[in-house]
This record gives C-alpha cells, sequence and structure tokens, in this order.
C-alpha cells in the first residue's frame, strides 16, 4: 500500500463521490488509521461552477454520504483559485503555445500534493491517500519509490510521475494492490456508496463544454484559421485553428486521396503540417526539466521505457541527460504519436523513474 502501517495515524483521504476513493477510506479506516475525509472545491468554467465533476453539488453529497457511512469526519476545501491560477492556466497557456497540455499531472502535484497535504498538517494529518492505482514502496536506504498499480488497466502511475520524495513519504494508495474488479465487490460487500458508478473520463474543470468552445472564449487567439501543408511546403486546404489538431490526428484534415494525419505545427507560420500514414513516426524526442523521483537521475545514459501518453505502450529507449536537465529520448522503433505538451514518463519495469514534458521537436 505505502511506506509501513507500522505507527498507525491520522490520515486524510481526498473523497471524489466516486467508488475508488470510498474503497481507500473504508480500507484504511479497517487497518486502524483515523480517516478524515476531504473533497476539493474546484474551479470550473465561467457559469458553469457547479458542473465540475469533480465537485458538483452531487459528487460533494455523494462525498458526504460516503463519509457517513463509514464514519469519519468530512470537509471541503476550497482550492477554486490555486486550481485556476496553477492548473487551469498553465493548460491555456500550453495550447496558446501550440502544445498539447495534461493538466491532470500538474494538477496531482501542485493541488491534490499541494494544498492537500497542507490541509492534512491543518488537521493534525501526516499522511494523505487517494485511490490511484499506483504504489509506493520504501527501499532499503529509506528512500521512496513509485511503482505502477497492480491492475495494468487501472495503473495511474503516468499521472503522479512529479511527486517528489516529500510527496511519497506522506502518500498512501490502499489500493495499489488491488483491480478495479476487486475494488467494486469489496465496496458491493459493504453496501458502499457508489459501488456500482460509472467513471468519467473527461477534463473536470470543462464543466461539460466542448475543449475548442472554452479555449475559444479564453484564449481567443488559438482559433485563427491558416494553412494546412504537406511537408514539401504545398497548400493542401485550411485548419481551423492549430489549438484543435493534435499529432496522429486524423479528423478534420482536407479531403485527399489517402486520409491525411497530422505531422506537425508551425506555430510561427501558423500552419499545420499534414501527410500520409507512412510519413507519421519519429524516432527522438526532447523534454524540458525532468523531475526525477529519487531526486537524482538513474545515470547520464540509461536504458528505460518511455510512455508518451497515459495510454501509450511502454516502449524501449535510451535516455540521454541534457545540460538543461532534461532529456534527449532515443526510440528503438519509431513513434506515431509524439506529441508536444505531453508528459514523456520514464519507467524501469514497473518503477517510475521520473518525467519530463515532451519539446518541439522535429526529427530530421
Amino acid at each position: 500500500m505505502a511506506a509501513g502501517t507500522e505507527n498507525l495515524k491520522k490520515v486524510i483521504v481526498a473523497l471524489s463521490g466516486g467508488v475508488d476513493s470510498c474503497v481507500a477510506a473504508a480500507l484504511l479506516k479497517d487497518l486502524g488509521y483515523e480517516v478524515i475525509g476531504v473533497t476539493l472545491r474546484l474551479w470550473s468554467v465561467a457559469g458553469c461552477e457547479e458542473e465540475n465533476r469533480c465537485c458538483t453539488p452531487e459528487t460533494r453529497a455523494a462525498a458526504q454520504r460516503q463519509a457517513d457511512a463509514l464514519g469519519i469526519p468530512f470537509h471541503i476545501l476550497d482550492a477554486a483559485d490555486a486550481f485556476r491560477s496553477e492548473v487551469v492556466q498553465a493548460f491555456l497557456d500550453g495550447y496558446a503555445c501550440g502544445d498539447t497540455p495534461n493538466p491532470c499531472i500538474i494538477c496531482n502535484r501542485r493541488i491534490k500534493w499541494g494544498l492537500l497535504l497542507d490541509s492534512a498538517q491543518e488537521l493534525g494529518a501526516d499522511r494523505i491517500a487517494t485511490g490511484h492505482y499506483a504504489r509506493v514502496r520504501q527501499n532499503q536506504a529509506g528512500g521512496f519509490e513509485l511503482w505502477r498499480g497492480a491492475d495494468p488497466a487501472k495503473d495511474q502511475s503516468y499521472f503522479l510521475c512529479l511527486l517528489t520524495q516529500p510527496q511519497l513519504a506522506q502518500t498512501l494508495f490502499p489500493l495499489g494492490d488491488l483491480t478495479k474488479a476487486e475494488v467494486r465487490a469489496f465496496a458491493r460487500d459493504r453496501a458502499l456508496p457508489a459501488a456500482d458508478l460509472p467513471e468519467s473520463q473527461d477534463l473536470c474543470f470543462l464543466g461539460g463544454v466542448d475543449y475548442r468552445s472554452f479555449l475559444e472564449k479564453y484564449v481567443p487567439q488559438v482559433a485563427t484559421p491558416g494553412q494546412v501543408i504537406n511537408r514539401k511546403g504545398r497548400i493542401l486546404g485550411e485548419h481551423h485553428g492549430l489549438a484543435f489538431y493534435t499529432v496522429g490526428q486524423r479528423k478534420g484534415l482536407p479531403p485527399a486521396s489517402r486520409p491525411l494525419y497530422v505531422l506537425r505545427k508551425d506555430l510561427a507560420a501558423n500552419q499545420l503540417v499534414a501527410g500520409f500514414a507512412e510519413e507519421l513516426g519519429q524516432r527522438e524526442l526532447r523534454t524540458g526539466e525532468v523531475i526525477w523521483v529519487s531526486g537524482l537521475p538513474p545515470a547520464a545514459e540509461f536504458h528505460a521505457q518511455v510512455m508518451i501518453r497515459s495510454r501509450a505502450v511502454p516502449a524501449a529507449a535510451r535516455v540521454f541527460l541534457q545540460e538543461d536537465g532534461g532529456a534527449r529520448v532515443v526510440f528503438n522503433q519509431p513513434m506515431r504519436d509524439i506529441t508536444p505538451g505531453q508528459m514523456a514518463v520514464f519507467y524501469a519495469g514497473d518503477q517510475v523513474l521520473g518525467g519530463g514534458v515532451i519539446q518541439l521537436f522535429e526529427d530530421n
């Protein structure tokens, strides 16, 4: 589950109203922890503040019912301002720069393991717990390691790659050794609320609004039309705004003799470069500064498995550290969907080594 349960103390559990966090709280209570439930109130798009799927009135009420069913105290933490400035603004800035960002990773580091840890201290707790499918282990040297969850279909370690040693030292993942089926079975056996609730996959702060409309409202410049060209510079048609396309995308491109795919974006020229399937793929990427889970990289050069998206298949690569703290990653085989703004996460088997944001780089 996490590092040691030898000195059981007070722990805050982030309750979302879903089955995972509810079961996490129940498991910790069964182990003898003094559990406190906390739900975060987050920012949502203007006019839809009550529709953020993480903190609608319904999900807050569901979290309250879960806490009541478990017999634990319950608090609501207002994180709207911090969420807007730290997570949503990074999302908007990323798209404005031509990237395709992953706001969930930033939310985990800055909000869940930022404000939530601060809240834990205020409530006298020394640890926090969530319903993530991941594992924390303490090694012989006393350091903390982040590992994949036991259920490969539900593993969420990718989204936790930026957590640091102090954060992991205060973290429990009660579901790390369980499958989703086992979690639901536990909830049904205990008649816990949300045992059979479906899961939601969209970005929480959009409040049901399409992300394109959201971007047009808050960063309207991203909706500037421009040319779609091929690699030789021939004009193929027009795009509706670079933010609405991502590398590897097929939908929304001009008609051609064969299906076209997005190869890259030229932000300076406001041009979208498209080509055929065989033109997709490159063997190399660069990242910004890498955050290493242990605090240090394994070596100046090393082999690793690298995930370039949350559901990507890990790919074998050679990693070369750069003087700016970033990494140059050379894959054994070409990768089709290397997308600036997404996170490249480095693994040694099931252990997470660290992660860095993919930067714009064309393999010539």
